[in-house]
């Protein structure tokens, strides 16, 4: 037997229903379960999307066998109607569109109208004694077929009719006579013949198979590649093709055609929603070519079709469970659906469409979390452009923090500060910033670099922040010098303004309008109803008490990552930060001397020299414990009853040091020494590979004073704040552990203090040590470190660096291309690399608790935050994930998808 590509509907029987979207596409499943639902819809015929699959492969020949099996539905067609195409007493006209799987509208090609040729035109004018009809619709199918299936430009048409509306002093392709129609007929056959080299074809059959190869053909038309691209549209066999028996809107004034929602698009109220026109065709309500009349008005010029309209609309949104976008015409008050689909929404809508739908008993909670993505939620919560806004990108970069930002640029933190308090917007824009960049990061509603990834310093703080930022754009050319940034013949000067979207990368000149975000109270009812159907839990990544509030108001259960570096950069606290890193050396390297001093006498003749250094080094960490204790203490008041994990010290000293003569002199005056000191312990801590340099458990290893301090400053807090009635949850996580030994040393120090001053305050407190994953030996030794370690944190940013040895702030300018050439399928500090990093995170978790069978394990690098990457964590039988306080109810959501799936 034959394999079967085409499928029929009509006459209230279909073979096909909306189960069958893969092998029909969108639109073809959806006429035929109309159809056998008894809903008013012109007959037609499906050709398999399978069918275009075959038609690439074999180089744009039809597979064999599909023109008899096109023929015979076609005669079925015709029988159906009782029509014949190409016949002038009884003429069949038909409309060929596209309908993929997934919905991608207008990016495909459709032609209607398809049958008419001179004779079917005499036909038509003799049956409707209607000529100014007749040639309305051979005008529009000779402009379609020539532009769609031939490749004559629709501009060349446009001009035509354009020229004789001039002519006949008229403004609307309506108010054009039959005579005058007659003669852009006429010259459209003329511009025809010009372009494409030929007559017009006057066969019908001939017709039919030309627009079917164009339908194939624009399924890889570089818009709908894009299109596909853009929406992550994958696997996909190739466009279905309907051909359908016209029914026409523009036959006289007891005609129309229309677009429909059965729900509002834009805000998700439950409202019939939509446009029309009389006397015209589905095009024009969407071309713009005239003002279309808003549905409800239908009422009164066609009550009884109204109503049969709405009908149906309340019943197709019953039976779909969805908002349904739909297309419908009247003939001679006679109404058609032509189609419907799942209609777009805004992220409003959508959220509000799932709430409403499951109060209203149509789906499931667990149905509700499926209709809203991720994205929508994003866009939720930051500012974004206005869609009406005229855009053109000079340059782009990465989507580091999404959001809209408009403001003048400046190229360093004081100034980004100074011009805050004159009241000004401002972007700042830095070829990478650094941690002394957060004062200006903070003044700036947008951040943009020339370097660096998804994980940079910009981009990981400004997530925290929820500023937009758009890094790694190294189409700039930045001269700090000059104030000025170049991008290829275009300069942008202090100043300027500036537009950039952290949600696609764009970077434009002037003040693009921006729409501030607006959360309903559906917005609190959707995340309600993520909650209940979740397993997985969700902390957010915060480093003050601000972010801490704003986090739990965003449903944070707790506190995955504090980076305690973030808080020395506050005020005046750089000071004895830097004081402490100038002393730690010589402290360090007394406290060798004494312990290698083989005699009380040689330890005697050092103790001057120990003391000094030893006086300097704990009077700076002194000075430090307050500062420490007391945003602890915020930290812990902003997540009472909720647990906090914080990391002890993590990046290398010379982070903390000026690089610049300038700065240096500054800090060598500041700090009592000569600049030579200075600069000297800058390049003395200067690292070729700092990331893999001594950071991290490394420092606490060398300086544990400083491990004591913090563990010191989490545990008093810990206590102060439980006196005052709160539940306090501590978790001290040791960073960059690549062996059990160094968790333990380090470990074992911070225990030894924090047994201290249990015994000072004659108070205690339940806390955790545990330590974050993010050196692959770690992952590896698992088992053993878990020993050790009551909690695992899974840090991949660094875990995806040191495994795929790419780094994360260069890396970008060459990842996407292999992402392009498909090397991997994402950016993997985008997208967690489930195949590879996803298995160390797999082995580390299952080895940790083959060794402690109830460990904690979460992750808290920026995948903390990516919906597939939570899903794999689900997956992976994680307890929580972690990501900045604007990505947790995105977390929530995704996690909620990911235990659905």
């Amino acid at each position: 037997m034959a394999e079967k590509r085409v499928y029929f509907f009509g006459r209230g029987k279909a073979e096909g229903n909306a189960k069958m979207k893969v092998l029909l596409g969108g639109k073809g499943a959806n006429l035929a379960e109309m159809t056998n639902l008894g809903v008013p819809v012109p007959a037609g015929f499906t050709i398999a999307t399978k069918v275009c699959q075959e038609y690439y492969k074999s180089k744009g020949k039809w597979p064999k066998g599909l023109d008899a099996e096109v023929d015979k539905n076609l005669a079925k067609l015709e029988k159906a109607m009782n029509l014949k195409l190409g016949d002038p007493n009884k003429p069949l006209l038909v409309s060929v569109r596209s309908g993929a799987a997934a919905s991608m509208p207008g990016m495909m090609d459709t032609v209607l109208n398809l049958g008419l040729n001179d004779d079917v035109i005499e036909g038509i004018i003799k049956k409707t004694k209607n000529p100014r009809f007749a040639y309305d619709i051979y005008r529009r199918f000779i402009d379609m077929f020539g532009d769609v299936v031939m490749g004559c430009e629709h501009e060349y048409f446009e001009e035509a009719i354009h020229a004789a509306k001039e002519k006949a002093g008229v403004q609307l392709d309506n108010e054009l006579s039959a005579e005058q129609l007659a003669n852009v007929v006429d010259k459209y056959k003329a511009i025809y013949k010009k372009h494409v080299g030929e007559l017009f074809p006057q066969d019908g059959k001939d017709q039919l198979t030309h627009a079917i190869n164009a339908v194939f053909g624009s399924w890889m038309t570089p818009r709908a590649v894009k299109y596909r691209q853009l929406n992550n549209i994958t696997g996909l066999l190739g466009t279905a093709v309907n051909v359908q028996a016209m029914v026409f809107g523009n036959m006289g004034e007891d005609c129309g055609t229309g677009v429909c929602f059965t729900r509002n698009p834009s805000t998700g109220k439950k409202e019939f929603y939509g446009e029309f026109l009389m006397n015209a065709q589905g095009e024009d309500v969407v071309a713009g070519i005239r003002t279309p009349i808003e549905l409800i008005k239908l009422k009164n010029v066609m009550p009884k079709a109204y109503k049969q309209l709405t009908d149906l609309m309340s019943r197709l949104d019953k039976h779909y469970k969805d908002m349904q976008d739909m297309e419908f015409t009247i003939q001679n008050k006679v109404l058609y659906i032509l189609q419907t689909r799942t209609g777009k929404r805004t992220a409003e809508a959508a959220v509000k469409i799932a709430v409403d739908m499951v109060k209203e008993k149509l789906i499931s909670k667990k149905e509700a979390v499926t209709r809203v993505k991720p994205e929508q939620l994003d866009r939720l919560l930051h500012p974004h452009f206005d869609p009406k806004a005229q855009r053109t990108a000079i340059a782009k970069g990465l989507p580091a923090s999404p959001g809209a930002a408009v403001g003048q640029v400046v190229f360093n933190a004081d100034t980004a500060e100074a011009w805050k308090e004159k009241g000004k917007k401002v972007v700042l824009v830095r070829i990478e910033t650094s941690p002394e960049d957060i004062g200006g990061m903070d003044a700036a509603v947008g951040i943009l670099t020339a370097r660096g990834g998804m994980t940079s310093h910009a981009a990981v703080v400004a997530r925290g922040m929820g500023k937009c930022c758009v890094a790694g754009v190294s189409a700039l050319n930045i001269n700090y010098a000059a104030k000025k940034i170049t991008v290829g013949k275009q300069t942008i000067k202090e100043g300027d303004w500036i537009s950039i979207d952290g949600s696609t990368g764009e970077v434009m000149t002037g003040q693009l309008g921006t729409v501030e975000p607006t959360l309903s109270g559906d917005f609190g009812k959707f995340m309600k109803i993520c909650d209940s159907v979740r397993k997985l839990g969700v902390r957010t990544n915060a480093d003050t008490p601000e972010d801490s509030k704003r986090a739990r108001e965003f449903g944070a259960e707790g506190i995955g990552l504090t980076r305690t570096e973030h808080m020395f950069f506050e005020g005046d606290r750089i000071w004895p930060v830097r004081q402490m890193i100038l002393a730690a050396d010589d402290y360090a390297a007394m406290l060798a001397k004494i312990e290698a001093a083989p005699t009380a006498k040689e330890k005697k003749a050092i103790e001057k020299e120990y003391a000094a250094a030893k006086k300097q080094f704990e009077g700076a960490l002194k000075t430090l414990l307050p500062y420490q204790r007391s945003d602890f203490e915020g930290i812990f008041k902003a997540m009472a009853g909720l647990p906090v994990t914080i990391r002890l010290l993590d990046p290398p000293l010379h982070e903390f040091l000026p690089q610049d003569k300038e700065n240096q002199a500054e800090m060598a005056k500041r700090l009592k020494v000569k600049p030579a000191v200075v600069k000297a312990k800058v390049e003395q801590l200067h690292e070729f590979n700092p990331m893999l340099g001594h950071r991290g458990c490394r420092l606490s290893i060398t300086y544990p004073a400083i491990a004591r301090m913090q563990a010191r400053a989490i545990i008093e807090a810990a206590l102060n704040v439980k006196k005052a009635g709160k539940v306090v949850l501590p978790e001290i996580m040791i960073p960059l552990v690549g062996a059990v030994k160094e968790l333990k040393l380090v470990k074992d120090e911070i225990v030894a203090e924090i047994k201290q001053v249990f015994k000072e305050k004659n108070a205690n407190v339940k806390y955790m040590v545990g330590t974050m994953i993010e050196v692959p030996r770690a992952a590896l030794t698992a088992d053993e470190i878990a020993k050790e370690a009551e909690f695992f944190s899974f840090g991949t940013n660094d875990l995806t660096q040191m495994t795929m040895g790419f780094s994360r702030d260069d890396a970008g300018t060459f990842l996407g291309e292999y992402v392009n050439k498909g090397i991997y399928a994402a950016d993997p500090f985008q997208k967690l690399d489930q195949t590879g990093v996803g298995k160390l995170v797999e082995m580390g978790t299952k080895l940790g608790r083959k060794t402690r069978k109830k460990l904690k394990v979460g992750i808290c690098g920026e995948h903390g935050g990516e919906p597939s990457s939570i899903d794999f964590c689900h997956r992976v039988g994680m307890n929580y994930v972690s990501c900045s306080p604007f990505r947790v109810p995105i977390a929530r959501l995704a996690a909620a998808q990911a235990a659905v799936r």
